[in-house]
């Protein structure tokens, strides 16, 4: 490969970026202007569809008043522990279901049942047993994330190939030996995906716990603005929602770039 061949190359790969960097701010003015347009064309008033600008206004005294900051703080604190504590029990009862046939089919027909009601309908059941505090909230985003990973977990850590499992065995590697070195680093892509998906069930699993009962949290907001018709005040909490999903999962994609330098995709 030639000077030249390098340099363009170079200069391709710096036009992408930079075409790929100005992709997203495009396509949020894109949205921006449609939204303002249908307002314009539709004349709606501003409690059927507020337009993006007094969205904004609404966003600016919602945050000026400490009012956004502190219901984003509960939610955020019920996803993350939610999450937290969904993945813990998943890994656990994913690597119990992987290793152990007998486990698996006592188990796994509860949590098929657990997973074929929705949410929505358990929801008020643990609200009315754990009360409208934080901990029912945890526990329905726990529930909302378990199953997407412990389902990656089971997968992953049965994909490992028996050969490497045999070389293990081989090298006289212990049970810890073998899954810090092989059935971890082996499922780990598979966990991470599944993680992606629980990040943004997560805050379903929230938002819908304050629906049932909260006297604060976005989704409070949501309930809020709907009984005062200030229909600004929900898109500023949707859009505050919307936020912290696409955050969590740009971590957990962020971390998946870290940890899998090594992986063939990556």
């Amino acid at each position: 490969m030639t000077a030249l061949d390098i340099s363009n190359a170079y200069s391709g790969l710096r036009g992408a970026t930079r075409s790929r960097f100005w992709l997203v701010p495009l396509s949020a003015l894109m949205g921006l202007a449609g939204w303002q347009l249908i307002v314009v064309i539709g004349q709606y008033p501003a409690f059927i569809l507020p337009g993006p600008a007094r969205v904004a206004r609404r966003l600016i005294i919602a945050l000026s008043d400490g009012t956004l900051l502190r219901h984003t703080a509960i939610t955020l604190g019920e996803v993350l522990l939610g999450l937290v504590l969904g993945l813990l029990v998943a890994a656990l009862l994913g690597y119990l279901l992987a290793k152990s046939p007998a486990v698996e089919r006592i188990v796994s027909p509860y949590v098929v049942a657990s997973q074929s009601v929705p949410v929505v309908a358990y929801a008020p059941l643990l609200i009315i047993w754990f009360g409208s505090g934080l901990l029912s909230k945890v526990l329905i985003c726990t529930l909302i994330v378990f199953f997407p990973i412990l389902i990656n977990v089971v997968v992953g850590l049965r994909g490992v190939p028996e050969e490497l499992r045999d070389l293990m065995r081989s090298l006289r590697a212990s049970p810890w030996q073998t899954f810090l070195q092989l059935e971890l680093p082996a499922a780990l892509p598979v966990l991470l995906g599944g993680l992606k998906i629980g990040a943004t069930l997560s805050v379903i699993g929230a938002v819908v716990g304050e629906f049932m009962g909260a006297d604060a949290g976005l989704g409070f907001l949501v309930t809020l603005g709907r009984g005062q018709f200030d229909t600004a005040l929900i898109f500023v909490a949707i859009f505050t929602l919307v936020a912290i999903a696409t955050s969590l999962y740009s971590v957990i994609a962020l971390l998946e770039r870290r940890l899998l330098k090594w992986h063939k995709h990556y």
